[in-house]
């Protein structure tokens, strides 16, 4: 919520991964849009944030926005359980305007996480009908997000989160 909270205010700003719109609701803009795969998460998103646009997206299907409509695109704990990574980041850097702000949160995994599945097990860290397709490290979401042409501007960790600024 601070995340979010802590962002510039934006003219048009995108909730890729939205769900049921409990951060969204946090974003300072004059327009947003609220995305998801979900149908009920974004009935939800749309009834707890006013004024938000809804847009259903498919997944591994580019995002159905024109080229550089968003100043800002927040996608929080979402990337994780994306099968075409690149694609994803690719169609968000598109939606973004020149110089326009990305803000992503993911799970942090790292030498502790090696460690945990180590002396635990494997279990320990990544439940078998867990829905997550994708583990990052922050040098791992530093390279992805070089190779997909952002600039980052910084990668924090708190509280096992994977904090990320980037711009287009």
């Amino acid at each position: 919520m601070d995340f979010v909270r802590s962002l510039p205010e934006a003219e048009e700003a995108l909730d890729l991964g939205c769900g049921d719109g409990r951060l969204t609701r946090f974003l300072r803009a004059r327009s947003v849009v609220g995305a998801d795969t979900s149908v009920v998460a974004l009935e939800r998103a749309a009834r707890r944030v006013r004024g938000m646009r809804a847009v259903r997206v498919r997944p591994d299907e580019p995002l159905p926005f024109d080229d550089s409509c968003f100043d800002l695109v927040l996608c929080t704990e979402t990337v994780e359980h994306v099968r075409d990574v690149q694609l994803f980041l690719s169609e968000m850097r598109r939606v973004l305007q020149p110089r326009g702000r990305l803000a992503l949160t993911t799970p942090v995994h790292s030498r502790r996480t090696a460690l945990s599945v180590f002396l635990r097990g494997w279990e320990s860290e990544f439940e078998p009908l867990s829905p997550h397709l994708r583990f990052f490290t922050r040098r791992s979401l530093q390279k992805l997000l070089d190779d997909q042409g952002f600039d980052v501007e910084s990668i924090a960790v708190q509280h096992r989160t994977l904090l990320a600024r980037a711009t287009r």
